[in-house]
């Protein structure tokens, strides 16, 4: 059984979802003490719990220690099956930190899975789903998977009660992915979204975010949509050559649009300016995929926290070596199988 330390390195939920993830793509059984140790909450949140029941269903495995505010799992699978599921958080908790851990193993498992998630669908501390639809699927797919996603529903924290379906085609081997340039770029495209707040706020950070993004090539838009409670969240879709990276701004109470807007176009503008085709989350995102693929590089912004912690863990489960070097201005991240 392997042994993590769930308060080494980032030391919150993704140590958890990592190892959950590929302890239901290998076989390998595993117990995590100190979950969530630096968090100012540690322990299993609702959207931990959710996703420890939902990897544990579709590996029929043994579990001790899922309940709430749990800071020690054990966790003994058997092989994932594919099939049909319906996982709710109850919460705003995200969903897609769900799906983030479902899906490698279902993607392993020969057959068709369709799954419906429901919580949070736009949360500012984890991927929203246009990051999820427009930009990690289509690398997915390019790596040779077949998974769509569509979104029902949004849902904005606290009120929660999004939801969207995932089908997945599981079985196919994924392939080596090596993104180094991004290309040229191909457009811009800004959306704020409001829910159940006056549209004038969405109206505010586009224009603001096509202001300060004035000198690329754009389009902008705003939409008001059908949600449990309000909610805010603007987006700037990158459209390069290589690839489509996806940013947000999410409204908080007592924060000014503007304010959403300028940090969000900052981020925008660092990326742009860096020779480096992949961000900061998706470096994050895609570690697990390759290391599946066994082997691939990108270049990349400078990597989180998150990133470094996420290779540590892989290493734990899978026979790969995650390298991250100094590239120039950025960073080369390559996956390779590691020496027997």
């Amino acid at each position: 059984m392997i042994s993590i330390d769930g308060s080494e390195g980032e030391g919150g939920g993704q140590v958890l979802r990592t190892a959950l993830a590929l302890s239901a793509v290998t076989g390998r059984s595993f117990r995590i003490e100190h979950i969530r140790g630096k968090r100012k909450k540690p322990g299993l949140l609702r959207q931990h719990l959710t996703a420890v029941k939902a990897i544990a269903e579709i590996c029929s495995a043994h579990v001790s220690g899922a309940e709430l505010g749990s800071r020690a799992l054990s966790f003994e699978p058997k092989s994932a099956k594919h099939g049909d599921y319906h996982f709710a958080i109850g919460t705003a908790g995200s969903a897609t930190l769900v799906l983030q851990t479902i899906l490698p193993p279902l993607l392993v498992a020969q057959g068709r899975s369709h799954i419906v998630l429901e919580g949070g669908t736009h949360n500012s501390m984890a991927p929203p789903f246009d990051f999820i639809a427009q930009t990690f699927l289509p690398l997915l797919h390019r790596m040779g998977a077949t998974v769509s996603a569509e979104l029902s529903r949004p849902g904005f924290y606290p009120a929660g009660g999004g939801r969207f379906e995932v089908h997945i085609e599981g079985g196919s081997t994924l392939a080596p992915l090596e993104l180094m340039r991004r290309g040229a770029l191909n457009k811009l495209k800004i959306k704020a979204v409001v829910s159940q707040l006056p549209e004038r706020i969405a109206e505010r950070e586009a224009r603001l975010l096509a202001s300060a993004l004035c000198d690329y090539p754009l389009d902008f838009e705003t939409a008001v949509v059908d949600s449990a409670g309000p909610g805010n969240v603007a987006m700037v879709t990158v459209r390069a050559e290589a690839l489509t990276e996806t940013f947000t701004g999410f409204g908080e109470v007592g924060v000014r649009a503007e304010t959403v807007a300028h940090r969000l176009a900052g981020e925008v503008r660092g990326y742009l300016q860096s020779d480096a085709p992949i961000g900061g989350h998706l470096a994050d995102q895609l570690l697990i995929p390759l290391a599946l693929a066994g082997g691939g590089s990108f270049r990349t912004t400078e990597p989180s926290l998150h990133t470094r912690t996420n290779a540590d863990v892989i290493s734990l489960f899978l026979p790969v070596r995650v390298s991250i070097d100094r590239d120039g201005a950025s960073h080369l991240i390559r996956v390779a199988a590691s020496a027997p």
